[in-house]
């Protein structure tokens, strides 16, 4: 779908030709002159729109409006989570009548506010249909944000062009997470990554299992052995700023199906281990949005691809396998098998020398159990780069936790047999994989993100979310003013030295 901004205060909005007109309305709405302003005015007297968040009154072809039906949602005191609430509702009720356009009018437009309204529109629109020939595709292909001035249209126009590139790079991950596994295997996703290297800006490169094992990458391959889809390593780089600028690296967990190997899962709810590549897909999401904005950072995304089967390769429990760090680990359980992949992707992003590494991954049921499905995980030993994190999670409404790592959630991880094992105890799941984890991430700034409870949804409304998209691309745009005034400061000091006087001895 086509999103679009304009300047449109009630009474353009009056006369705007669309299939429906949605019109929030915060509870300091201040009436105007014009026939919307005197519906709404109407509405509230009558109590038939009261301030209650998400509150909908729906007008078919009201006296003086073009648009063939009008929905009043109440926006509550107008914060980003009630915005979203309201449109999502609007949205919703509209799937009967399946308009090819509409319009919202937005009262005004912070950051936040254009994000939530964007990405409930494109979320609450989304029809899956890959696998599903039957399912009807939604038929909304125009969506025009009206704000009241020319000025507030001028000033939220980089917003605007953020809130669009999220709304497709978190639309590619769900895409790609709901696809069953058959319909997503390493080589396929190998595919996508190589469709996103058409972008300008992005490259791509893609390693097959003879180049993963000449790596050394024993951890990520063993994991692997047991399938017989090939695995993939798949290199993706966002090339905006000069070479000298250090990468941000994401690492995204690929296990495009976990039947937990020989350690096997009960067979309820297996299905869901499709969506065990979500933080691979979220990596992919990312890049297309990254290639949308093109903003000037450099960024370095690593996906480790691979099924997690049981068979006669299969790896088993007790086995010891040799990561490309060099260091040996007893595998106790093979269904702890993404923290067995991500760590040689962890030890493969040393050679960007990164300016941070954040790996993303449907790590641990624990994680589900500390944190529900509202906040992901987060773990960070860098104080910097967890407030930063956490900051950009909060702005994209795709928040996080911090949890500790304590050195004493590592002793569950000793092995007689080698360096580490892959799992601990019951106890504190989620921070003894956090612990294996950082064993392999000490030469830079480092941070997990557990998304198991986050990535989808279960029940009715199962299906990928596209978490954590938001996140990370608000932090990685975050850093591009942090970059330029370090640039602008280290130019202002050096121009300084020039002109200061020489001193004579």
């Amino acid at each position: 779908m086509n999103f679009e901004l304009k300047t449109l205060d009630l009474a353009a909005a009056a006369r705007l030709k669309t299939d429906v007109l949605i019109v929030l309305v915060s509870a300091a709405f201040k009436p105007s002159r014009g026939s919307l302003a005197e519906l709404i005015l109407r509405a509230r007297q009558s109590a038939d729109l009261d301030a209650t968040p998400a509150k909908l009154l729906s007008v078919w072809r009201p006296e003086g409006v073009s648009a063939e039906r009008v929905l009043l949602v109440s926006t509550g005191d107008g914060h980003a989570r009630q915005v979203r609430q309201a449109v999502t509702a609007a949205v919703a009720s509209l799937k009967s009548v399946a308009p090819k356009s509409l319009a919202i009018c937005l009262e005004d437009a912070s950051q936040q506010r254009l994000h939530a309204i964007t990405q409930a529109v494109a979320d609450t629109s989304y029809v899956y249909t890959a696998t599903k020939p039957t399912a009807k595709a939604s038929v909304l292909k125009r969506v025009v944000l009206g704000l009241p001035t020319a000025e507030q249209t001028k000033a939220a126009k980089s917003d605007f062009d953020h809130a669009c590139a999220q709304a497709a790079g978190v639309g590619l991950a769900k895409e790609w997470g709901n696809r069953p596994a058959n319909h997503a295997t390493p080589s396929m996703l190998a595919k996508v990554a190589q469709t996103l290297a058409k972008k300008p800006r992005v490259r791509c490169e893609v390693l097959g299992p003879a180049q993963i094992i000449k790596l050394g990458m024993g951890s990520f391959a063993a994991v692997a052995q047991g399938s017989r889809e090939p695995m993939r390593f798949i290199v993706l780089h966002y090339n905006g700023a000069a070479k000298t600028e250090a990468p941000t690296v994401l690492v995204g967990k690929g296990i495009t199906f976990d039947t937990g190997g020989i350690s096997i899962k009960p067979a309820a709810a297996m299905d869901e281990m499709k969506f065990d590549m979500c933080g691979a897909a979220s990596v992919l999401g990312t890049f297309e949005a990254l290639a949308q904005l093109q903003p000037a950072i450099n960024v370095v995304g690593l996906i480790p691809t691979c099924e997690n089967m049981p068979g006669g390769l299969a790896l088993k429990p007790g086995d010891v396998v040799t990561s490309m760090s060099g260091q040996t680990i007893e595998v106790l359980n093979t269904d702890a098998e993404g923290r067995l992949i991500l760590c040689d992707a962890l030890t493969y992003a040393k050679r960007f020398k990164p300016r941070a590494v954040i790996d993303i991954a449907t790590l641990t049921g624990a994680c589900v159990v500390s944190l529900g499905h509202v906040r992901s995980g987060l773990f960070s030993a860098s104080d910097e780069l967890a407030h930063a994190l956490e900051a950009a999670g909060e702005a994209a409404l795709d928040p996080c936790w911090r949890l500790p790592l304590d050195d004493e959630y590592a002793e569950g991880l000793k092995s007689n047999f080698a360096d580490v094992a892959n799992v601990g105890g019951r106890d504190g799941g989620a921070i003894t994989a956090a612990k294996f984890l950082q064993r392999f991430a000490k030469d830079y700034p480092w941070a997990h993100l557990d998304i198991a409870g986050s990535a989808w949804k279960s029940g009715a409304a199962k299906g990928a979310t596209g978490r954590p998209v938001g996140l990370l691309l608000h932090y990685l745009l975050g850093t591009v003013p942090a970059r330029q005034a370090k640039t602008a400061a280290v130019q202002t000091q050096t121009a300084n030295r020039r002109r200061a006087p020489t001193r004579l001895a």
